[in-house]
Formats: structure tokens, C-alpha cells, sequence
């Protein structure tokens, strides 16, 4: 591992306003309103270099979060590589990353693989931290059509046909059916899609899939399955990808949204913009997936089909893969601690406050920290 990976990452002046260290006893801390924060560095000494790496969707968050993280332990230098969620999943089995990223749950297969990676028999689980809408990007700024409070609505079958390729002109009839009185340009439609292999992706076609089954007619995955548009590696890379050209539409962490115009999605009989209140919504209402196999696991069955009034369907729930016991005790202590700010009220605060995303609700998280408390530190 190159020591010149490792780069403190600046901290964010909203985000460290606030940061409040928490003393505690022992490896967490519980604060009176249950939610958990990372253990003082008085109590816990965590220093060395440790690398994680995988979804691209989680960049921006993860960038505030080490820059907190760092607040309370300043020798602990952290980096993070944004390959991909199936990227950073590999290196972590691997042994290469202490931690992934990703935008989907472990497969069966993983859990097994994780026996060789994780200490002590032990199998590797995932959890939720990063709640974020995908927005669906478009580039129409020669049309008046780009800016964040821009939207041009579109029902899910509408987006199906256009990322399969069905629909190839933007004054299509099935968008003017939508858009009543809006004057939408005689232009080429050209999709955008991942290229790697993304967690992003297989949440984008489980929406597809759920939303629109009559016009989507793949199986859902990391891969993108169609043949329409044009590749682009990484969240960045459709981005870029969708502002070099008009007629562009791609989907992406609405984060990194930006100045481009975004798709206002059919739920019901209204048609809702992105948000991470809209986004909340559907993972609040969204059941645990029980039939996960393996230990300390906590997967969220995403409801991509719901009807709710003011919910947002094009979702993604990111997760961190961890194992709980590794052969180093510096590296399971710097995990603990790592993934108990990440999650604490103050984690996802400075998420909210970075990169848009949603903060989980107090239930899931004392799911999610029933999971953490069980990394072995001795």
C-alpha cells in the first residue's frame, strides 16, 4: 500500500461546527437519546493507516466523515477509493481494504468468500449508512432546461423505455404527454450508464424492474444489461459524461448532481423531485430482508414500487462490509469506532450536511449498532 494514498482529508466548515467529541467509557459511547457516537480519543488510542474502498455514490459523505472521524483521532490516517461498489467489495475480500462500500447488499456468495478475509470463522456482514435519492440527470441547457429547480416529469415506464432505448427524442409523445405546455426540443435522446460494475446500477434497475415491469424487462445487477447510450466508469464519469453533450440523460448519487436538470418521478397520480426527505420516505417504510443469510447482517427490501404520497422511489441504501473479528486488534478497534461515528447522529448530520443524504431513523440505527457492537476488539 503507497503511503501517498494517504491524504487527511480537508474538513468542511459546516460539518465541524457540528462535531462535538464524546467522552466515553470503554469502545462506544451512548448518548442519552440512545443514538451512539465514537468513543474519545482519551479513551481509545487509534493511530496508523487504514484503507477502505468502494461505492463511488458514498465519496463526498465519506470525505466529511473522515474529517470528523479525525477531530477526535488525529494520528488514525484514513483513505478511501471510490472504484465501484463491485471494486471495492473484491478488495475487501481480498484483504486489501479493511472496509467496503457498496451500493448493494453482499450476495451469498460473498458471505461464503468472507470466511477466508474475516478472523476467527467469522463471515463478513453489511450494514447501512448512507440513504441518498438517485437522481435522474439530464443536460439540456441549450433548452433552459438544466438548474437544480429544473424537472421534467417522467413515469417510470417513460424511464424504462428511454434507458432500454425505446424512446429516442425528447419531443417523444410519451414525455409531451407528461409535460403538458412544455416546449421540450426536437433532440436525440442519449442514455448514460455505468460502465463498472455498480451498486447504483443494480439499485436504478431494481426501480426499473418494480416500477415498470411491463418496460423493463431485465434482471436487475450490478452490470448494466442493455445496449442503448454510452458507458461511463465511476459516479463522476456519467456526470462528466452527461455535461459534455445536450440530450444526455444518465443516473447518479444525487449529490453529484449539481446544476443539471433532474427528472421529477411519477408516484401515484403526482410526480415528485428528488429529495432526502422524499427518499427517507420509502426506506422508513421499507421492511428488513430477513431472508439475508448470515450473522449481524441488516438489508433494507427497498420498496421501489411504492404509491405513498410525497415519497421518492429512485433510492439507494449504501452499506458498509466489515467483518467482525480481524487478525489485527488495531484494525477491529479502528473499525468499531470507525462505523459507530459513521452511523451516530453526528455522522449522518455531517452526511446530510455534505452529500445530501438522509439520516437514518433512530430504529434502524440501533439495528445497525447491535451489528457493530459485535466486532471483537480483544
Amino acid at each position: 500500500m503507497h503511503k501517498n494514498v494517504f491524504v487527511r482529508a480537508a474538513a468542511v466548515a459546516s460539518s465541524l461546527a457540528l462535531l462535538v467529541s464524546v467522552a466515553a467509557c470503554g469502545d462506544n459511547a451512548t448518548s442519552d437519546n440512545g443514538s451512539s457516537a465514537a468513543s474519545s480519543s482519551s479513551s481509545v488510542n487509534i493511530s496508523g493507516e487504514f484503507a477502505g474502498a468502494g461505492a463511488s455514490s458514498q465519496k463526498s459523505a465519506v470525505d466529511a466523515w473522515i474529517a470528523g472521524f479525525q477531530q477526535q483521532y488525529p494520528d488514525a490516517q484514513i483513505a478511501y477509493d471510490p472504484s465501484g461498489s463491485g471494486a471495492g467489495v473484491n478488495s475487501f475480500l481480498q484483504g486489501n481494504a479493511l472496509w467496503a462500500g457498496s451500493d448493494a447488499s453482499l450476495s451469498d456468495d460473498q458471505v461464503s468468500q468472507s470466511s477466508s478475509r474475516c478472523a476467527n470463522g467469522t463471515t463478513a456482514f453489511d450494514i447501512p449508512v448512507y440513504i441518498s435519492p438517485i437522481a435522474i440527470v439530464y443536460n439540456l441547457s441549450d433548452a433552459g432546461f438544466n438548474g437544480s429547480d429544473k424537472h421534467i416529469q417522467m413515469s417510470a415506464d417513460t424511464v424504462a423505455k428511454i434507458f432500454d432505448g425505446k424512446i429516442t427524442k425528447w419531443n417523444d409523445d410519451a414525455i409531451k404527454a407528461e409535460n403538458p405546455g412544455v416546449d421540450l426540443p426536437d433532440l436525440a435522446i442519449t442514455p448514460v450508464y455505468r460502465s463498472d460494475k455498480s451498486g447504483t446500477t443494480k439499485n436504478f434497475q431494481n426501480y426499473l424492474s418494480q416500477a415498470a415491469p411491463n418496460s423493463w424487462s431485465y434482471e436487475p445487477g450490478e452490470n448494466w444489461p442493455g445496449s442503448a447510450g454510452q458507458g461511463a466508469s465511476g459516479t463522476s464519469g456519467v456526470i462528466s459524461t452527461v455535461k459534455q453533450a445536450q440530450g444526455t440523460i444518465g443516473y447518479a448519487d444525487a449529490s453529484q448532481a449539481g446544476e443539471l436538470g433532474t427528472v421529477a418521478v411519477k408516484v401515484g397520480d403526482e410526480y415528485v423531485p428528488y429529495s432526502a426527505e422524499a427518499a427517507a420516505k420509502v426506506v422508513d417504510a421499507s421492511p428488513q430482508d430477513t431472508s439475508a443469510k448470515g450473522d449481524n447482517r441488516v438489508v433494507i427490501k427497498i420498496d421501489h414500487a411504492t404509491t405513498a404520497e410525497g415519497a421518492y422511489p429512485v433510492v439507494l441504501v449504501s452499506y458498509d462490509v466489515a467483518c467482525p473479528a480481524y487478525e489485527k486488534a488495531s484494525d477491529a478497534q479502528f473499525v468499531k469506532q470507525w462505523l459507530t461515528y459513521v452511523v451516530s447522529e453526528d455522522g449522518q448530520k455531517t452526511a446530510a450536511d455534505n452529500a445530501g443524504s438522509a439520516p437514518m431513523s433512530d430504529t434502524l440505527r440501533q439495528k445497525v449498532l447491535a451489528s457493530i457492537n459485535n466486532i471483537k476488539t480483544e
